[in-house]
């Protein structure tokens, strides 16, 4: 085997072969390894060259090598780890393709780098179908090992309409993984809206799921296309097979998750980056679990012959704002951990990257890229002419959307959360003087004056 030109894959699951299958087709050799003999004998039966346990994956790689772990994210890849690290040896690069928090890879790069190891945090985007035939990936790496590594990923990625490939490095090892979770967060937000867009279509206007899928299907060329707008409509698209009915009406409304939404969530809340869009679309998740649902859905009393003041059409000028404010968020958080950490790097190729082969993919990305072409040092998104036009042209909507919501008694998290965070931004003066003026009261935590500089304090006595 050719050094340059080969890498082993160790975890060959659905994703890990799938992308071993996608390096071959490009002409790249590939070596995979796997704990589990089903897996391993899936691959093989696939035509891949499959070793019996890492110390084989080792011995059919020619030095330096490459190895990327697809292993699910947290205690697996450390015992993968610990299974390689013996085996390997000085300039050999392990990357982790997994969905690990960026505090993981970063404490994994620093006991590698001590052995004279390099370690890549590479996010990777696309689903089974992505890594098939074209991902985005994100990596996190020095840029020396970059250097070593970026043909092989670049070989593989998905391109955009502009033929420029949908990866990059962003920073050190925690980079890759960061814009990942920031990438999975922003996700969340966008089924959560397409999930209400479904929800008051469907329980406001009183449309069932084949006129819904053709509601969203009007909007797939605008510029709320994208991936995840077509996959909703192929789910109320699809028929049961045993009823005929949609087959959306048979399931369970409980939607589980893996973590990256929460850990978005926990990273904007330490951050102090107001980001409530992304973080009520966990919260939604979460409450669809919740088990007295159930019990109060009998009790609590709901509104009665209301009906939506506005009309199904005007559902899409609400889910771009929606969708525009989960971007603009997004993009603020990775601001603000450039701001703290020196990383992840250029926002206008994170948002160039993700406008193929990811899940995130969409209409929105490509203004998106072009702000920052416009401003590459653009602080906040919403400051683009462009973009602001763009949230313009749905905000009414979004406003009529959420009211016809608490008329109907249709919930709408993300959308309120949304229009919320809109009017905050769009208020010269928020209440945020009362709590000040409290806290200072009960814990002389101080306050500042409009009228002259300088930290006040006061006993707040009353009349």
């Amino acid at each position: 085997m050719t050094a340059g030109r080969s890498i082993g894959i160790l975890g060959l699951g659905t994703m890990g072969r799938s992308l071993a299958l996608n390096f071959c087709g490009r002409g790249i050799a590939v070596v995979g390894s796997d704990t589990g003999e089903p897996a391993r004998r899936a691959a093989a039966n696939a035509g891949l060259e499959v070793a019996a346990d890492p110390a084989g994956l080792v011995a059919a790689l020619a030095p330096p090598r490459r190895i990327l772990l697809m292993v699910p994210a947290g205690p697996p890849v450390d015992a993968a780890l610990e299974a390689l690290l013996p085996l390997l040896a000085q300039g050999d690069v392990v990357i982790d393709g997994g969905n690990s928090h960026w505090r993981d890879s970063a404490r994994r790069a620093a006991r590698l780098e001590a052995d004279g190891l390099a370690f890549v945090g590479l996010g990777i985007s696309g689903g089974e179908e992505g890594a098939r035939h074209g991902p985005a990936l994100m990596a996190g790496a020095s840029a020396e090992v970059w250097e070593t590594i970026r043909l092989l990923l670049e070989t593989i990625a998905a391109r955009a309409e502009d033929g420029e490939s949908c990866c990059a490095r962003f920073g050190p090892p925690p980079a890759g993984h960061l814009v990942k979770t920031v990438h999975n967060g922003i996700e969340y937000a966008v089924m959560q809206a397409l999930a209400e867009v479904v929800d008051l279509a469907r329980r406001g206007h009183g449309l069932d799921l084949p006129a819904i899928a053709g509601l969203l299907e009007s909007w797939a060329r605008g510029p709320c296309g994208g991936f995840l707008l077509e996959t909703a409509i192929r789910v109320l698209r699809t028929v049961d097979k045993e009823s005929g009915r949609p087959l959306l009406a048979f399931v369970r409304d409980r939607a589980e998750q893996k973590g990256t939404g929460g850990w978005t969530a926990i990273e904007a809340l330490e951050l102090g980056v107001a980001a409530p869009t992304l973080v009520e679309a966990v919260l939604a998740r979460s409450l669809s679990a919740f088990p007295p649902r159930a019990e109060l859905a009998r009790t609590l009393p709901r509104p009665a012959g209301t009906a939506p003041a506005g009309r199904p059409e005007d559902l899409e000028g609400a889910l771009l704002a929606t969708l525009l404010a989960a971007h603009a968020q997004g993009f603020a958080l990775l601001a603000a951990a450039r701001a703290e950490r020196g990383w992840p790097e250029d926002p206008g190729r994170i948002a160039r990257v993700w406008r193929a082969g990811c899940i995130l993919r969409g209409a929105l990305l490509e203004p998106i890229a072009h702000a920052f072409d416009r401003d590459p040092g653009l602080p906040f998104l919403l400051l683009d002419d462009e973009l602001l036009a763009l949230l313009l042209a749905g905000l009414a909507d979004l406003r009529g959307a959420v009211e016809d919501g608490a008329r109907t008694g249709v919930p709408l998290p993300a959308m309120a959360a949304s229009l919320a965070w809109l009017d905050a931004l769009a208020s010269p003066r928020l209440p945020a003087d009362l709590i000040q003026g409290m806290r200072d009261r009960f814990g002389a935590h101080g306050f500042e004056r409009i009228d002259r500089p300088g930290r006040q304090h006061d006993l707040w006595r009353g009349a």
